[in-house]
């Protein structure tokens, strides 16, 4: 999978959420992610359906989200 390119003023440019969360799910797993960002999504029952479906319409929780990717990204 291609990465997109660097956007001078978005680093989220091209990146979708659900690109986000499916990476930081393959990388730390449902328990750390709720550690983390303790929301219901993350610690009952997660999928990445239902978390798609909480973090949009959450504007808080979606910022945390990607802020943990981004912060990710820089380490790299």
């Amino acid at each position: 999978m291609t990465t997109p390119a660097a956007h001078p003023r978005d680093p989220l440019h091209g990146i979708t959420l659900e690109k986000i969360l499916n990476d930081l799910v393959q990388r730390h797993g449902w328990m750390e992610m709720s550690r983390r960002i303790p929301i219901r999504c993350f610690q009952f029952n997660p999928s990445v359906k239902s978390s798609l479906t909480f973090l949009r319409k959450t504007p808080w929780a979606r910022k945390k989200v990607e802020d943990w990717f981004i912060g990710e990204l820089a380490q790299k």
